[in-house]
């Protein structure tokens, strides 16, 4: 604002857009100079020696939290009242902002302690307000909200009942080397993790939210939705495992019995039926159901009672190793025995009935890579911490070291297991035993039962508690419609979405196999996995500025290892799963990017294709292109010559005009339209056009860039324009426009003036110029055309009106016709010798055409070759009379005045019998192109350079009579370059 708006404000107030009130600020302010003065009393000291003026600038008051709190209370706005006494005046008002300590409640700057905001969800508002922060619960630490988590939901049923199994049926060696490969598996995954948990704040949704973030939201819904058919899967597991096992320790209560022999022999062996399995497996995913109906309160309140039994079996279970020999010398425990371990060491696969159990005439045949699937299951739970973010106290923290430290502390404890339970007993025993564990354990079974039957209703409990939450966290980022029904609002519960959950564990404990469920499970966690893996090497290989992750040991090989690890493990346990699973992430990819609604989370992606674009723009170089690499770069001119409605920003034939200069798709458009006023006051306006512009070719199906330009005239915007739009060798190469044809018919006395200036610019900037006559009568893509595209190459233009011609063949509505070429050439000139050139050039293009050489005299006024048609005559003779009487008034204008001949505020020198001249050429041009392609679908004719010294209406007359009753023409200039070429 300048002096005079100061002075003239005098005192008043004056108002911003955002209805907030400013002081004018003028020359003699202190504030500037006393702007990093903080102290009250400096302030209140020197408030006397300022100007009056000065005294009344807004004062930014901080309060204490107690004032603000019972004013919050009462339901008023907060008051601060100075706790030092008078009141602290801002030296920030210059900036017309109130004082970050106002805004953002940062205590710190004035000595009082508050926290820090923290982000809101994406796409939500939140008020930052100051005061006492709101009461929140009791956050967890590392212990109990990380490692606590993780060790549940990685111990569980498959160590308990298959474990031992494992070893018998694989052998020590391929059972270390399983628990190593999976281990592994998991641990670089758990470090891609830490890596990106520790790089920003946390949202609900878990490693949904984490792969969405940083994949795009089409992957992280696609990993998202079968990571949560994973959860509500592995529930069923867990149910089954503690139904098998209380089966187990509780025979009459099975309804069924069935007995099974082994090896032919007369040893008769009980298993759960898996009708009982059915049965009770559905009961007990009821209850569980109950339970999470309850709330995640009460959840969190019985979930770490499980972990004390868990804790107590594993201590009975390496006791009852030690004394193994003593209490159990015969059937097959042998204790730690180095025989057993010798006998062990070797895998033994065997064909076994559907319950595990070795049996010759079993149908269920079992490798390494079976194995995998199986065991892989015992391995997974690392995600259990991030998805308690919310809970934790320092995130950044916990989740990297709450879940490397559980997944070493397991893996080692399997890995020592394996040594242990190869020497306990006979390969027979590991084999037939399924709760060998709860045989040996010290100093009663029942503990294992017990614990047993705990940890996997815990774990079952956590799995129908988080899937559900899963679920909702995926509908209210509102990306398909489709889950709306599983929408929460904050603080509720997703009851809709426990109930789904829960009829997808019931469909999956009624199949009653646990050995047929591990796999599916196990597809749909490495899927998980591996989409955590690739979001850390894609973050960490582009390393944007935004990626400061606090986890610093990471690297992107690493993750990438992780990655394919999960893919190989994937496709070791059953390629036709993995095909399975990998159709079903992206049939559900394909969904979401069909159906599903925009949304820009800032995924890595995004920052792949710039750091893409920047390195291809450096390969590019700033040589010229070469002939082979050329691609048309027009630029668009929206809205000259004449006024669309307010709604269409854009002439609808344009866009499809642009797609006929691409090459089945391929190229870039810029669409640019220029506001006539000044910056500072049409900025908005300019972005609003913007924004409209491009939905208008988003609608058009139009690939293309959207500018808007605001500019004192329209000469002087795209004067700016061709110079700067671009990077490179990306700069636009072709300036396309509609010809003027309402400019003598409303008396748009301006335009000659800027067309012609614009032509000019283009020339000078070395840019291909396109001026399409006929535009409204321009065929979309359904309209197909037939006839002939004609060519009246007159000068050389680099082969651009070639190229073209060729572009438009491979448009649908332009594919029936066939190319013509007229040369056109002096009377003397060797028209056979021109036409057999003409034809070999054109063959080495490998273009097909019709060569036509028309020959004229000399082009001169006095030496006419043939009678024009009529209407030509005519418009030649009605431009001769405007030319004479625009000559007339030129020349009155001069005698009155006193100077030279002036046209459009230039001196011009208008040598009349050039004029003459140039007129009987166009109407001698036009006479030739209106009897040889009055039927031609389109027509491609040079673009004569408007003569220097001569009046822009002069031009408009020479262009007028050129293009007169041709419906449909494509007025070409070359530049000076090359845009085809003869070799390979």
């Amino acid at each position: 604002m300048d002096n005079a708006d100061v002075e003239a404000g005098g005192e008043d107030e004056f108002h911003g857009k955002s209805g907030r009130k400013y002081r004018p600020v003028v020359d003699d302010d202190r504030a500037v100079l006393e702007m990093s003065s903080m102290d009250p009393s400096s302030s209140s000291s020197s408030s006397s020696a300022l100007p009056v003026h000065q005294a009344s600038l807004k004062r930014i008051k901080v309060g204490t939290q107690e004032n603000v709190g019972s004013d919050a209370k009462e339901g008023h706005p907060p008051t601060h009242v100075q706790a030092n006494g008078p009141q602290r005046e801002s030296k920030l008002e210059l900036f017309g902002f109130d004082s970050l300590v106002n805004i953002l409640g940062l205590k710190s700057m004035t000595d009082e302690q508050s926290a820090a905001p923290s982000s809101p969800r994406d796409g939500e508002n939140i008020s930052i307000t100051q005061g006492r922060p709101k009461p929140t619960g009791v956050k967890l630490g590392t212990l109990m909200g990380v490692f606590v988590p993780c060790l549940q939901n990685i111990l569980g049923i498959i160590y308990y009942i298959r474990f031992s199994w494992i070893v018998g049926m694989a052998g020590i060696a391929e059972s270390l080397f399983l628990v190593s490969f999976c281990g592994l598996c998991t641990f670089l995954t758990a470090i891609s993790l830490s890596a990106i948990a520790t790089n920003g704040a946390m949202k609900g949704g878990g490693p949904y939210y984490l792969i969405g973030r940083a994949l795009g939201p089409e992957v992280g819904v696609s990993i998202g939705l079968c990571f949560f058919l994973g959860n509500a899967v592995a529930g069923s597991l867990y149910v089954l495992g503690a139904v098998e096992t209380f089966l187990k320790a509780v025979p009459a209560a099975g309804i069924f019995r069935e007995t099974t022999r082994v090896n032919g022999t007369s040893v008769a062996i009980q298993s759960p039926s898996s009708h009982d399995l059915q049965i009770y497996g559905i009961v007990v995913t009821i209850i569980l159901c109950f339970i999470v109906f309850g709330g995640v309160k009460m959840i969190n309140r019985v979930a770490p009672a499980f972990l004390i039994p868990v804790l107590l079996s594993l201590f009975c279970i390496y006791i009852g190793i030690a004394l193994a020999r003593k209490n159990y010398p015969v059937d097959g425990v042998t204790g730690l025995s180095l025989d057993s371990f010798k006998e062990n060491w070797n895998s033994d696969y065997q064909k076994t009935n559907n319950a595990g159990i070795p049996d010759p005439d079993g149908k269920v045949s079992w490798n390494f890579n079976a194995m995998v699937g199986l065991f892989f299951p015992a391995v997974t739970g690392i995600m259990a911490g991030s998805n308690r973010s919310a809970s934790l106290r320092d995130t950044q923290r916990s989740i990297p070291i709450g879940t490397l430290a559980a997944t070493l502390s397991t893996t080692a404890m399997y890995l020592v297991s394996v040594l242990l339970f190869g020497a306990l007993a006979s390969r027979q025993k590991l084999l037939t035993d399924r709760l060998l564990t709860a045989t040996i354990a010290w100093p009663f079974p029942v503990f294992i039962y017990i614990g047993i039957i705990l940890s996997t209703l815990g774990a079952a409990l956590q799995s129908l508690t988080g899937a559900p939450r899963l679920l909702a966290a995926i509908a209210n980022d509102d990306i398909l419609p489709v889950l709306n029904y599983f929408k929460v609002s904050d603080g509720s519960e997703p009851n809709i979405a426990t109930l789904f959950t829960a009829l997808l564990c019931i469909g999956c404990v009624v199949i009653g196999n646990l050995d047929l469920i591990t796999p599916t499970i196990t597809m749909f966690f490495l899927l998980c996995y591996a989409g955590v893996n690739l979001s850390c090497f894609l973050l960490d290989l582009l390393d944007a500025p935004s990626w400061r992750p606090r986890w610093k040991f990471h690297h992107w090989s690493l993750s990438l290892l992780g990655a394919l690890l999960c893919i190989v493990i994937m496709f070791l346990i059953s390629w036709s799963f993995t095909v399975v699973s990998l159709a079903l992430a992206s049939l559900i990819y394909y969904y979401v990017s069909i159906k599903g609604k925009a949304g820009d989370w800032g995924d890595g992606f995004k920052s792949a294709y710039f750091q893409l674009a920047l390195r291809s723009l450096r390969s590019l170089g700033a040589n010229q292109v070469h002939p082979k690499n050329w691609y048309p770069i027009p630029l668009i001119f929206c809205r000259p010559w004449g006024k669309l409605p307010e709604n269409v920003p854009c002439h609808p034939k344009l866009a499809d005009f642009a797609n006929c200069m691409k090459k089945k798709g391929r190229g870039m458009s810029i669409f640019f339209s220029i506001l006539d006023g000044d910056y500072r006051e049409c900025a908005e306006d300019a972005k609003a056009a913007c924004k409209q512009l491009a939905t208008y070719l988003d609608y058009k199906n139009c690939e293309g860039v959207a500018e808007i330009v605001v500019a004192p005239s329209m000469s002087e915007g795209f004067r700016g324009i061709v110079q700067t739009m671009g990077l490179g060798n990306l700069k636009p190469n072709i300036v396309v426009m509609r010809y003027p044809e309402i400019w003598r018919r409303e008396n748009l006395t301006e335009i000659p003036a800027t067309f012609v200036e614009i032509i000019n610019d283009c020339i000078v900037a070395n840019k291909a110029v396109v001026i399409v006559k006929g535009l409204d009568e321009w065929p979309n893509e359904y309209q197909r055309q037939y006839g002939t595209i004609d060519l009246y190459w007159i000068v050389r233009d680099g082969g651009l009106m070639l190229l073209l011609s060729q572009l438009l063949l491979t448009k649908e509505s332009f594919e029936s016709c066939k190319i013509q070429v007229f040369c056109i050439a002096e009377e003397d000139t060797d028209a056979e010798g021109l036409k057999a050139d003409v034809k070999k050039f054109l063959y080495d293009l490998r273009m097909h055409a019709e060569v036509i050489v028309v020959t004229m005299k000399s082009w001169d006024v006095q030496a006419d070759s043939g009678s024009p048609q009529d209407e030509s005559v005519e418009a030649f003779s009605g431009a001769q009379q405007r030319i004479a009487n625009y000559m007339a008034d030129m020349k009155a204008a001069s005698e009155k005045q006193g100077t030279s001949l002036m046209a459009d505020g230039k001196p011009v020198v208008v040598d009349e019998q050039q004029v003459e001249k140039f007129l009987y050429t166009t109407l001698k041009l036009n006479s030739t192109i209106l009897r040889y392609s009055r039927m031609a679908a389109v027509v491609l004719v040079s673009l004569p350079p408007p003569p220097a010294n001569h009046p822009a209406y002069f031009y408009m007359e020479y262009m007028d009579l050129l293009v007169e009753n041709v419906p449909r023409l494509l007025i070409v200039r070359g530049y000076r370059k090359d845009v085809v070429t003869l070799f390979t």
